[in-house]
């Protein structure tokens, strides 16, 4: 076994990692870089070196630094974590190369998923269900056109390359397609540095529901149940359970078979994550395969009483599996929220920042992850997650009911978080009842953070929408026609909103200043000065905390100046594009 590792990575997955090392005897090295030198990980790691400056392109994407720092410390294999190369084939060559273990599948496994194209020929060839759609990527619109009108609207445009949420667009129609194809290829460029798209039937209203594998270096291959993450904002995910509610023993048995056939049809080893689509109708496809330890592991761990860190190590060290699937057994039902630095009700905008004040929670069946203390400060360079907050217990209302009082246990104060849509989310009837929140979440929930006009009997209608509904009073029926207002705090934050531009067209003359939301880079600009825009029209794309914001018009007009250009940093509030009448 290992007597040193080095753990490329950061925040509270370093600090997962190191607890395991830990335990389990093996000293432990860290990584940081500039940006990060006060967090905690720093100081619980045995050892920590400096690798660069804050942005990870000169940090922690540096793998031959980290290779080299790695044969300089003693250490015998490099875990990568989850993200930036914890899927990289070619480091995972190089530190094989070096005479490094690296902890996770072979380079050979990692290319096989990589591509999404070639990950879907693979599936289908071996027989595993794929959502319907092309098996290439499609090079240009024209393609895209054709491919989408074999496949019939609405469909998914995506990044051959992607994984994690990114560079998924959905279209409903051909005047949707071309905006979706763009963006698809620019988030792949972006941060997979592969701009290759295909597309796919987009499904209506599925379950995310993925399986948990495990495969060591003698041939054995098992699944551990699934996990539901069909909680999700902008295909990215913030809530994880297991068992999934819609989830049936005889299904659980049919799709950890998938993802078992899905792990030896590319020789795959370690720990790895089938992910796919629960259809209304019963059917599940193939999604893609995570060939890393994925962020919602913890749910897993907590109904199996596996530390699947531990289980990564000993694979990688050459243990064989110590059980067969008929071993494996499910108990109780966990829940995970991830606890993001962003802010729902302006969209999901990242908030970095200071954190003034940090309190966890505790009690029974509690654990929390996290890789922050009071006075740590969450950069905009890295993923906004702050901490991720699990809890067990015997059944899911249970459990559920102890994430609520966790969550209210949870104090952080300086950057805003997602801590009241959980709570809300959490006490949504039809969440509540297994059922799927998907409108209610990717509009923020209540800016409130009280129950909005939908929150009840499943009526969902936008405000202003008139809705007719059967009432039965005494025996008797009637139908009721309801029109749902507008919450109040919506039409404050609108009020807010529209005094805030009014005093900006008073300070610049007739001009309207759109001004960036959040700390982040410019990624495109779509606009030039002289050009016609109209409400909803992208004016500027900008990429913070490892997320993709459209900045959109909300009005018409002309686009008098343009403040900025792509690869520009640019400040929460700094003016973008100047906008006069039409």
């Amino acid at each position: 076994m290992f007597t040193k590792v080095l753990v490329a990575n950061r925040g509270e997955i370093a600090v997962r990692v190191f607890r395991t090392l830990r335990e389990m005897g093996i000293a432990s090295v860290a990584v940081y870089s500039d940006a990060d030198r006060e967090l905690p990980f720093v100081a619980y790691a045995d050892e920590a070196y400096r690798i660069g400056a804050g942005p990870a392109a000169e940090s922690y994407l540096r793998g031959e630094t980290i290779i080299r720092t790695a044969q300089r410390t003693g250490a015998e294999a490099i875990h990568p974590g989850f993200g930036f190369l914890a899927e990289n084939a070619e480091f995972a060559r190089a530190c094989v190369a070096a005479g490094l273990t690296f902890v996770g599948p072979p380079p050979e496994a990692m290319e096989a998923m990589a591509s999404k194209t070639a990950a879907r020929r693979a599936m289908a060839a071996a027989g595993v269900p794929i959502v319907p759609g092309v098996t290439e990527p499609v090079a240009t619109i024209d393609d895209a056109r054709a491919a989408a009108e074999e496949i019939g609207y609405p469909v998914a445009v995506k990044a051959a390359a992607g994984g994690g949420g990114k560079g998924i667009k959905p279209a409903a129609n051909a005047d949707e397609l071309e905006r979706a194809f763009e963006s698809a290829q620019r988030e792949g460029k972006a941060y997979f540095a592969d701009d290759a798209v295909y597309l796919e039937r987009y499904l209506e209203r599925p379950r995310h529901v993925e399986v948990q594998v495990l495969a060591d270096l003698h041939g054995n291959v098992i699944h551990l149940g699934e996990r539901d993450c069909s909680v999700q904002r902008r295909h990215q995910k913030i809530i994880e359970e297991t068992p999934s509610p819609a989830v049936t023993p005889e299904l659980r048995e049919r799709i950890g078979e998938i993802a078992v056939n899905a792990a030896r049809a590319v020789g795959y080893t370690n720990a790895g994550t089938v992910e796919g689509l629960l259809d209304a109708d019963g059917s599940y496809y193939f999604l893609e395969m995570n060939t890393r330890l994925q962020v919602e592991h913890t749910v897993t761990e907590m109904v199996t009483g596996l530390d699947l860190v531990r289980e990564q190590v000993w694979i990688a060290g050459g243990r064989q599996l110590g059980w067969t699937q008929a071993d494996v057994r499910l108990h109780g039902h966990s829940f995970q929220c991830r606890i993001n630095a962003e802010d729902p009700a302006a969209g999901f905008v990242p908030t970095p920042g200071v954190i003034t004040r940090y309190r966890e929670p505790a009690g029974p069946g509690v654990r929390v992850d996290s890789g922050v203390a009071e006075g740590s400060e969450i950069s905009g360079l890295y993923d906004p997650m702050i901490a991720k907050l699990v809890v067990w217990d015997e059944d899911r209302d249970l459990a559920r009911r102890r994430m609520l009082r966790a969550l209210t246990e949870f104090e952080i104060e300086g950057p805003r978080t997602l801590i009241p849509l959980h709570r809300q989310i959490l006490e949504h009837p039809d969440f509540v009842a297994g059922g799927l929140v998907h409108e209610f979440v990717e509009r923020g929930g209540d800016v409130d953070g009280q129950p909005g006009p939908d929150s009840g009997r499943g009526l969902t209608p936008a405000a202003g929408e008139a809705r007719t509904l059967p009432v039965e009073v005494d025996g008797k029926r009637f139908d009721v026609t309801v029109t749902v207002p507008e919450h109040p705090g919506r039409t404050r934050l609108r009020a807010r909103r529209a005094a805030i531009a009014e005093r900006e067209r008073s300070a610049h003359g007739a001009a309207d200043v759109v001004r960036s939301p959040m700390q982040g880079t410019v990624l495109t600009v779509g606009v030039a000065a002289g050009d016609a825009v109209s409400p909803g029209d992208v004016l500027v794309v900008v990429e913070a905390m490892k997320m993709e914001n459209e900045i959109v018009a909300h009005g018409s007009g002309v686009v008098e100046a343009v403040e900025v250009a792509a690869g520009d940093q640019v400040a929460n509030g700094q003016a973008l594009v100047r906008l006069g009448a039409a």
